[in-house]
């Protein structure tokens, strides 16, 4: 970090992260500042009405195809074939408007996209993922059930075998667009194991219902789903997709873009703590000359910081082929729990003005408290970690 100016020298605005800049290729500094115009032209004008009013800007959709994030990491099919550095720099540009469109981007590339592209047959990849791509269809992507999202092993949701065909029935809960997509991604247990099937949304006996009394996320679409006696053909199976690991892949890729996505926000709040501290005069000075005000500041800068690093070294790893899932259970749960004290922080620094959308800090602190749980809640990622290191299994 360099050192802080002069009482004389001019101000200037404040350096959030450390020299980074030379550790990013072009291309993937070229993704960041595409997705970061986009965000500022069409996100974050609007994040304060929208999550206000619960609405879902559904028009943005297209836009985002047109930009290529959607399934941004897939190879063909439309899909850019991006590195995982340059993904994780479009999440990170994307959260920092709203967690609502990097989610969306994650529902519909990490989870629904990379189950189709990783588990599916040739003629359902050319079928849904061209269209995924440019924003024309969109999926979802259905896994957790009422009774446990960190629990799948436990699935209730069953599909038999009638004929040729395939009866689906079961329930599931917290499913990120089931009401606004066209295809759902089904996980279901079966006689051979637990199976993924691909759902048309208009399918007789597939019913999504949004889930309204939402206070965090809710710029976003989540749903309950129920599934009644849905019948699908044959063809409908991800055939190479049995058991867990099928799910658990895709959900690795979206917890990846987490690890980015989340200092977004951080970022975003630590700049208005910096900004307005510096603007705010209190008992004769301005509050960033008080000792206590920067000593908050400074941990913040500190963890920001660590977190963009620990993100940028698990982009590597993964570009590499390198990476394990309890790599990425570390960068799930530091970058999700220090974003998230970022926000908390930043708004004492605001006092009562942090608690109005004069500010963003409230609205990112409400969804970050979303981010936490979804994708593997704190407690799961430690326990993932933990067994790493220790070899014991400390899950029920």
């Amino acid at each position: 970090m360099s050192a802080p100016p002069s009482a004389s020298a001019p101000a200037k605005a404040p350096a959030l992260d450390l020299d980074v800049e030379h550790l990013f290729t072009a291309e993937e500094l070229n993704w960041r500042d595409r997705v970061r115009q986009f965000t500022a032209r069409h996100i974050t004008p609007v994040a304060d009405a929208d999550f206000e009013d619960r609405h879902f800007r559904s028009e943005l959709v297209r836009g985002l195809g047109e930009l290529g994030v959607l399934g941004m990491h897939i190879e063909g099919y439309g899909c850019a074939g991006a590195g995982a550095v340059s993904y994780g720099l479009a999440c990170m540009e994307l959260e920092a408007g709203d967690t609502s469109w990097r989610t969306f981007v994650s529902v519909q590339g990490s989870l629904a996209m990379s189950a189709i592209a990783k588990w599916g047959s040739p003629e359902q990849k050319e079928r849904w993922l061209p269209d995924m791509a440019s924003g024309r269809t969109v999926g979802c992507f259905a896994l957790t059930e009422p009774d446990g999202g960190s629990d799948p092993a436990a699935m209730r949701t069953f599909a038999r075998r009638d004929g040729g065909d395939w009866v689906i029935n079961g329930a599931k809960r917290w499913i990120g667009l089931g009401s606004v997509a066209d295809v759902a991604v089904v996980w279901a247990a079966t006689e051979e194991g637990v199976r993924g099937f691909l759902v048309p949304t208009g399918t007789p006996g597939f019913t999504a219902r949004d889930i309204t009394n939402k206070l965090s996320l809710r710029a976003s679409v989540q749903c309950d789903v129920v599934l009644d006696d849905c019948r699908v053909p044959a063809d409908a199976v991800l055939p190479l997709a049995t058991g867990l690991r099928g799910p658990f892949s895709c959900l690795n890729e979206a917890r990846y873009g987490i690890v980015w996505g989340v200092l977004g926000p951080a970022r975003e709040c630590l700049r208005a703590a910096v900004e307005r501290s510096r603007d705010r005069r209190v008992f004769g000075k301005p509050l960033a000359a008080f000792q206590l005000t920067q000593q908050k500041i400074a941990d913040m800068a500190v963890e920001y910081q660590k977190g963009l690093l620990l993100a940028l070294h698990i982009g590597r790893l993964k570009d590499a082929g390198g990476l394990t899932p309890a790599q990425i259970s570390v960068g799930k749960l530091n970058n999700v729990r220090e974003s998230l004290e970022i926000a908390r922080t930043v708004r004492t620094v605001l006092g009562g003005d942090g608690v109005t959308s004069d500010f963003p800090v409230m609205r990112h602190m409400a969804n970050l408290e979303s981010v936490r749980t979804y994708e593997g809640t704190d407690e799961v990622h430690a326990l993932v970690i933990g067994q790493t290191l220790t070899g014991h299994r400390a899950f029920a």
